[in-house]
């Protein structure tokens, strides 16, 4: 059964599918559903940790996600800023520790030379994961 699932966003289109569909799929299982987004850090030991974005700006991420999730009738919604040097490795650490069932997450349009250097994010997440990993389109 599936008690947990867990939405990664980041505030572009491809995660709002996510959202759309992780919302669905809560409602038809009557899971609860928890929007995540991560905070990259950057920086190091000599320059001082800073983070991608500010605060609020990702808190806006969750905010938007969480209106669309309850929107698209998702009933048991919350959220969960995160912070982690790699977006992928945040997702899954959270999602082990607190024991969801299912990830899923929103992929790019990278392909071919892009998709080699800059990876995917869903990729490293379902290579990573414990658990069943969506990916939606």
């Amino acid at each position: 059964m599936v008690h947990k699932i867990l939405c990664a966003v980041d505030g572009t289109s491809h995660s709002d599918k996510a959202v759309q569909f992780a919302a669905e799929l809560a409602n038809r299982l009557g899971s609860k559903l928890t929007i995540a987004s991560v905070n990259v850090m950057i920086g190091g030991a000599r320059s001082g940790a800073m983070y991608i974005k500010e605060d609020r700006e990702v808190q806006q991420v969750l905010d938007v996600a969480e209106n669309a999730a309850t929107g698209a009738g998702a009933k048991n919604v919350d959220t969960a800023f995160l912070r982690s040097r790699e977006a992928a490795a945040g997702v899954v650490a959270y999602a082990e520790q607190e024991d969801y069932d299912i990830i899923v997450t929103g992929t790019g349009d990278k392909h071919g030379l892009s998709r080699l250097v800059l990876g995917s994010v869903a990729a490293d997440i379902a290579g990573r994961a414990h658990c069943t990993v969506i990916v939606a389109r």
